[in-house]
């Protein structure tokens, strides 16, 4: 295990306890999350070591690297899925000026497919062999090991994007430097992660299926985006919700603590009914580089 000695984001020591939970998705361990005083940053502390941490993401029920149907969850996840990859494609079609798009934690490819169908030159990134061996064999993409972002070359892509994939960045400054360094200067980064300050995540607390220990590393929120992006010079210009995560979270929170499906739904509504701007279950944040 290793343990992170500074925050993350603003590089304070200044981290105090904020709770024990388990992952109930593989290995039923038990794990912590931290606080950052000086900047509210929740992240997971200590973690897997990066060449273990892998072991932690062979789960049928960790469906963004699966087209699993077993079991109600993903059904209806994956009907939802179909839903939800027209509204991304709508968005990039009207975010972006040209047509280079890269996904970064790009999973079994479908929201590369879909993209590319539409036209889009894509490039995509996945640390998982298996679902690169799916998005070959299933949709005829080659993705590329997420170790090649580095290799990418400099301002070559009009859009990048990361759906529910900055949480599990392991080199995270690193990373968003690369990210900086290939993203064209008028292009747009397009980054969902789930919301630590929304209801569902206030209701279940330790059950909360989103905070998914150990892969998820930080917990965000949006004052957390905001500075985060900020040093590498790019600021929010939209926040979207993301509805249907609050019910799909809810539901997987119901299974962690032996709870049901109506009360799932029911508190998936009140989340989406009760959050006002930037307190949705998952969110997809808009940046672009600050203009001088």
């Amino acid at each position: 295990m290793k343990t992170i000695e500074n925050c993350p984001i603003c590089g304070t020591g200044e981290i105090t306890p904020f709770m024990t939970t388990k992952d109930f998705s593989v290995s039923q361990q038990v794990f912590s999350i931290v606080k950052c005083t000086a900047c509210d940053l929740h992240f997971t502390n200590p973690i897997p070591d990066e060449s273990k941490i892998g072991e932690y993401y062979k789960s049928e029920s960790y469906v963004s690297h699966s087209s699993s149907n077993k079991g109600i969850i993903n059904k209806i996840y994956l009907r939802v899925r179909s839903f939800t990859l027209k509204q991304k494609l709508k968005l990039i079609n009207r975010l972006i000026i040209g047509k280079n798009v890269l996904d970064i934690g790009a999973g079994t490819g479908h929201f590369l497919n879909t993209v590319k169908t539409a036209g889009y030159v894509v490039t995509g990134l996945e640390p998982d062999d298996d679902a690169r061996v799916f998005a070959k064999q299933n949709l005829g993409l080659e993705l590329r090991p997420a170790s090649d972002l580095n290799q990418l070359p400099e301002k070559s892509f009009d859009a990048i994007t990361m759906w529910h994939v900055l949480e599990h960045v392991y080199h995270l400054k690193r990373d968003l430097g690369e990210i900086n360094r290939i993203l064209k200067p008028d292009g747009v980064l397009i980054v969902a992660v789930p919301n630590r300050a929304s209801y569902d995540a206030q209701y279940y607390k330790e059950f909360w299926a989103a905070y998914d220990l150990p892969i998820h590393l930080y917990h965000f929120t949006p004052k957390n985006i905001g500075e985060l992006f900020g040093q590498f010079n790019f600021e929010i210009k939209e926040i979207l919700p993301m509805k249907f995560d609050s019910f799909y979270v809810s539901m997987l929170s119901e299974k962690y603590k032996g709870g049901n499906i109506m009360n799932a739904f029911l508190v998936g509504l009140k989340s989406n009914f009760k959050a006002k701007p930037g307190f949705y279950s998952s969110q997809i944040y808009i940046l672009k580089r600050k203009t001088q």
